[in-house]
């Protein structure tokens, strides 16, 4: 140990040949992921989960969390839950974490960034062990958008808000806003389908080759016949998204799903809307090695950023250079992105005025094909992206985001297992 913290000193006086060799260094501060898993993805409404509670989702992530990883709980000191539409979130996280097996010394919390919730709860539990608040927590996004309700403000801002055009337009629902940026920035319909046809294609092919069985974690709940009113046990294992068989020809004739907005976005190059939980426990590299704990990755950093809100779609545009400028990277060093697929007309955007090299890009679809529960977002894409960059035997992940009311995220990551 004082033989790494010694290396430890010298590389930080030591300048970096570049920005690669600077974050791929192994240094006892390291903030680091040991386990990263999540449920499958189901259709909100008529899936797996559609009976599920959040609370239960929750709870039942959570002993999985111990059970895989076979750690002491009582070694975790915070867990932060990534959670949108619930208004208890706070309340759930921490007696779903003591019902786990959790004790009451681990403390919990949860966050609300909409889209970014679960990116930004895995922020907050490694910054903590970056500044040495805590040795150990888990970070965990959670949505259940079966449930009644949703992420839109019912109720108009107070008049002097609505002065503010910007402040108004973060009324604007997230159809209207993917429809901006196709109209704004030329996006075609054509574009935007063949984009979400490629994503369903590299879905189905992720899921019959059993890549995503890995980063799946199988969940026993309750589901309850519509008809019959009768309730049985089921464990769900897959996700339920794919739909095999999807070309560019069988989304070209779905129609407009916000008509009233434009012509260009549909229910089928549009995210999904889906039920889902996601968790990554870390540490630092240095408890993780007195733990005899896996080293899966090591967590670099993250950035949000913030534009009008009428356009809300293209902020990975802006957080991906903003992120990789603070560590002097360009996108020619990312092996992986995880870049979330809310509306293909973002994606598709995204792509185009990054120049990013789409065989790098959600290889294994993203949430146009697999969902997107908007608090676990966040963490399902580094539980894909880490499984992905082990199978493909490469280092650096980035995952992106959009985020409603005109924010974005980006996360950067190390993969170790190779």
């Amino acid at each position: 140990m004082a033989a790494e913290r010694l290396n430890a000193i010298v590389s930080q006086l030591t300048p970096s040949k570049s920005g690669l060799s600077a974050i791929t260094q192994k240094n006892p501060d390291d903030v680091v992921i040991t386990l990263a898993i999540r449920t499958p993805l189901t259709k909100a409404g008529r899936g797996g989960f559609k009976d599920t509670q959040l609370d239960y989702l929750v709870y039942s992530l959570l002993k999985k969390v111990i059970e895989k990883s076979n750690i002491d709980p009582q070694m975790v000191e915070d867990i932060c839950l990534g959670n949108v539409n619930h208004p208890k979130a706070a309340y759930i996280i921490r007696a779903a974490a003591l019902a786990a097996g959790f004790p009451n010394t681990t403390a919990a919390s949860s966050v609300n960034r909409f889209c970014s919730s679960g990116l930004k709860a895995t922020e907050d539990i490694a910054n903590q062990i970056s500044l040495g608040n805590i040795d150990c927590g888990v970070a965990i996004g959670a949505e259940m958008m079966s449930a009644p309700g949703g992420d839109r403000n019912p109720e108009p801002f107070h008049e002097e808000i609505l002065k503010c055009q910007d402040a108004a337009d973060c009324m604007q629902p997230m159809g209207q806003t993917s429809e901006n940026v196709g109209r704004d920035f030329e996006i075609s319909r054509e574009s935007q389908d063949r984009f979400a046809a490629e994503s369903y294609q590299r879905a189905e092919r992720a899921q019959k080759a059993g890549w995503f069985d890995d980063e799946i974690v199988p969940i026993t709940t309750t589901v309850k016949d519509p008809k019959s009113g009768e309730e049985k046990q089921v464990t769900l294992t897959k996700d339920e998204g794919p739909r095999w068989g999807t070309t560019y020809e069988s989304l070209s004739k779905i129609r407009p799903a916000f008509s009233q907005y434009g012509d260009r976005s549909t229910g089928g190059n549009s995210s999904q809307v889906t039920d889902g939980a996601a968790a990554v426990l870390l540490m630092k590299r240095s408890t993780a090695l007195k733990m005899n704990q896996p080293i899966l990755a090591k967590y670099v950093g993250a950035t949000v950023v913030g534009l009008a809100p009428r356009i809300m779609g293209i902020a990975p545009s802006l957080a991906i250079p903003k992120l990789l400028g603070k560590y002097n990277l360009t996108l020619a060093d990312i092996d992986i992105i995880e870049l979330n697929e809310a509306f293909a007309s973002m994606a598709v955007y995204c792509v185009n005025t990054l120049g990013i090299d789409t065989s790098k890009l959600n290889v294994r679809g993203g949430a146009v094909a697999l969902g997107h529960p908007l608090g676990a977002t966040g963490v399902r894409q580094i539980c894909t992206g880490l499984s992905e960059c082990k199978r493909q035997k490469k280092k650096i992940l980035l995952t992106s985001m959009c985020v409603g009311t005109g924010q974005g995220m980006a996360g950067l990551f190390v993969n170790e297992v190779l």
